[in-house]
């Protein structure tokens, strides 16, 4: 009864009826291997996922549902457990699905507009994309080599995407989809930092913002280029000044920085430990697989006396905290993002960049593609 009235609630929510006359869409198909399995169709809205309706299948797998046809281009999904088919609809549109259970996120066929093709086509981009960054995170190369190699991945990824979907429709709902899509949990594409990127999202925001103004999705893409193009606005550059209380007789620059709980973390209370200092942004793409090798490390050498003193650019206080809270080590963030005085005073020029500070808080190695981490670690415990 509870599951039936929540359901109920979000289709008034929603104004889905398809009893009362309002224009509808409908997606029906079959899955096949789903015999009494729940089936729900939901909502990929800008709060989260909304449960719209659902159905348990039967032997032959048929399904229909409708809903209410939306005013503007939006996202939905086929769920059965963790596996999901992704769709957009603009109109009162018939979205055929035909898929088995065993592969239904990559293998299912879709009927009834290019956008949902094209849809299907990133999906299986960037499943092949996750793939390869897996195994070059398992692979055991160091981690240099490993995180060059991701970052030309995701590069290359995103320059496809760029040119066939999103410079190529950008007022197609596919184009949209292109910008939101994950690797690891992160967005591939960066609204907040990343300068080219910003340029996609304005891409498909000055699109959108024409055809569909007062669309929600179409403002909140248009506040997100305009927070994005001022974070990523070249600063007027003054000439560096060091004050002379941060620099220790130990040969390092200290960083005072606060952790989610708000403790403060000094890097020249590390003295007695190997340091990696790693000067990152956690709302890249290649961030979650970088972390996964970082973290083969530290459970290494934790134990001889490793400390990783990590510090965030990131923009966004919350999902920095988000991200940052299950990991072992020490993870700060620095509030004035890629144009603090840190970032300066280290002569960071691109992201991540990571040092090695001896024992005795000596800063002895600025790590690049060539270094063999595992061994620079263990040669200075």
């Amino acid at each position: 009864m509870k599951r039936n009235a929540y359901i109920a609630a979000a289709l008034l929510f929603a104004g889905v009826t398809a009893c009362n006359n309002e224009p509808a869409f409908t997606v029906q198909g079959e899955i096949t291997d789903a015999a009494d399995k729940m089936l729900y169709l939901e909502h990929t809205g800008l709060e989260g996922i909304i449960p719209l309706d659902s159905t348990e299948l039967n032997e032959s797998g048929s399904f229909s549902f409708s809903s209410a046809r939306p005013e503007a281009p939006e996202f939905y999904r086929l769920r059965i457990e963790n596996q999901i088919i992704n769709f957009s609809i603009d109109s009162t549109e018939t979205v055929e699905i035909h898929a088995g259970f065993k592969n239904l996120s990559t293998e299912y066929q879709i009927e009834g507009s290019e956008n949902n093709t094209k849809i299907k086509e990133l999906v299986l981009l960037q499943a092949e994309l996750q793939k390869q960054v897996n195994q070059l995170a398992q692979s055991g190369l160091p981690i240099g080599i490993a995180q060059d190699s991701i970052q030309s991945l995701v590069n290359a990824y995103k320059d496809t995407v760029k040119r066939n979907y999103i410079f190529a429709g950008p007022n197609k709902p596919y184009a949209y989809f292109a910008l939101f899509q994950q690797l690891n949990g992160y967005m591939i594409f960066d609204p907040l930092s990343n300068k080219e990127d910003v340029k996609c999202f304005a891409a498909v925001a000055t699109s959108m913002n024409n055809m569909y103004p007062h669309a929600d999705r179409s403002r909140n893409l248009y506040n997100m280029v305009i927070k994005g193009m001022k974070n990523t606005r070249t600063p007027q550059t003054q000439p560096l000044q060091i004050p002379a209380d941060k620099i220790e007789e130990t040969s390092i620059i200290d960083i005072p920085l606060r952790d989610v709980d708000g403790n403060l973390h000094h890097l020249t209370d590390l003295k007695g430990k190997v340091v990696l200092i790693d000067f990152t942004i956690y709302g890249t793409a290649e961030s979650g697989a970088r972390n996964l090798l970082l973290r083969e490390l530290y459970n290494k050498y934790k134990g001889q006396g490793l400390e990783i003193y990590q510090i965030s650019l990131d923009t966004d206080e919350h999902f920095w905290k988000t991200s940052a809270d299950n990991l072992p080590w020490i993870c700060v963030r620095d509030p004035q993002g890629p144009y603090s005085t840190y970032v300066r005073m280290y002569g960071v020029s691109q992201l991540p960049t990571s040092f090695l500070v001896n024992r005795s808080n000596e800063l002895s190695l600025r790590i690049d593609a060539n270094t063999d981490l595992d061994a620079e670690i263990k040669n200075l415990l």
